[in-house]
């Protein structure tokens, strides 16, 4: 009886897939009258930009049943066929090892890098335009490390959706650095002496993270850098004006008078910004606002800064 039913099964299988509707592939987010009439000629007397629903996510379908399209067809005055359905799902493709490399070279904007694919993510994407950007791009242990890194990316498809993708590529390019010669400590103006300018091959560095000499020196660091330490942007910034512990002129403004007197800064800061000073005579903490080296002014509420 059992082998019975599965002979009879599979002889209905066969017509019954045959019979199921093909989905079509869209590329908007919309599903239009023009999309409908392409599969049901019928719906081609409906204005071709009318929306009649939206175009479902990656790996769905959006199906129009017999009773959805008689409904419609009702609405528009058309007659329809009997047994008539309509399936869409969003445009899919594989991934393109070409466009990915293509994506990978624009976001580097360093000409000559090598990048060499190891593996990409296998399923299929909405056909799209494919991004990478730097920042969500892995990094080694080290500048000289062959490993394959994993970058991170997206197919930007329809308006502005983003569909997540991977890849994992080896990548070397020729890059200047700026490279400390000794160690470099917190707050301490960095000398042209402190540093050596190097073009090494290695992983990469982004064209807005690669500095120049003229660059640097005059800068701080921000934290403690070692010898033989690449530089980057984030790790230095222009040095204060006022340091903790120095002697600052102030300057006390109450419209037309002045008055001048020497306090100690009791934190760092630079021009334009607001410090604790100690009023060296009455022990009294204040702050001012620092104009420049070794300078800053206090503001009465009568007085508006100039």
């Amino acid at each position: 009886m059992r082998r019975h039913f599965l002979v009879l099964l599979c002889s209905i299988a066969p017509r019954v897939w045959a019979q199921a509707p093909a989905c079509t592939p869209l590329r908007d987010d919309s599903i239009l009258a023009k999309d409908l009439g392409a599969v049901i000629p019928v719906f081609r007397q409906i204005p071709s930009d009318t929306l009649l629903g939206s175009t479902p996510l990656p790996g769905s379908q959006h199906t129009f049943h017999h009773s959805e399209l008689e409904s419609l067809a009702q609405r528009y005055a058309l007659r329809l066929d009997a047994d008539a359905s309509a399936c869409f799902e969003r445009a899919m493709e594989p991934l393109d090892r070409n466009h990915v490399l293509e994506a990978m070279r624009a976001a580097l904007q360093l000409p000559g890098a090598r990048i060499e694919l190891a593996e990409i993510s296998l399923y299929p994407v909405p056909v799209g335009r494919i991004e990478f950007g730097t920042d969500r791009l892995g990094a080694p242990a080290s500048r000289d490390q062959r490993a394959p890194v994993l970058w991170r990316g997206d197919v930007v498809y329809g308006k502005d959706h983003r569909f997540a993708i991977w890849a994992r590529a080896r990548i070397l390019a020729r890059c200047n650095m700026v490279v400390a010669v000794e160690n470099l400590r917190p707050g301490r103006m960095i000398e042209p002496s402190q540093l050596r300018v190097s073009v090494e091959e290695g992983f990469p560095i982004p064209p807005k993270q690669q500095l120049s000499m003229d660059q640097v020196v005059g800068m701080a660091p921000l934290r403690p850098i070692a010898a033989g330490s690449v530089l980057r942007p984030d790790l230095i910034a222009r040095p204060n004006d006022v340091s903790r512990g120095d002697l600052v002129e102030i300057e006390v403004r109450s419209g037309a008078a002045r008055l001048v007197l020497t306090a100690r800064a009791e934190s760092g800061g630079r021009n334009g910004e607001t410090i604790a000073v100690r009023n060296l005579e009455s022990n009294k903490i204040f702050n001012a606002q620092v104009a420049g080296k070794g300078k800053a002014i206090v503001l009465t509420d009568f007085t508006k800064a100039e």
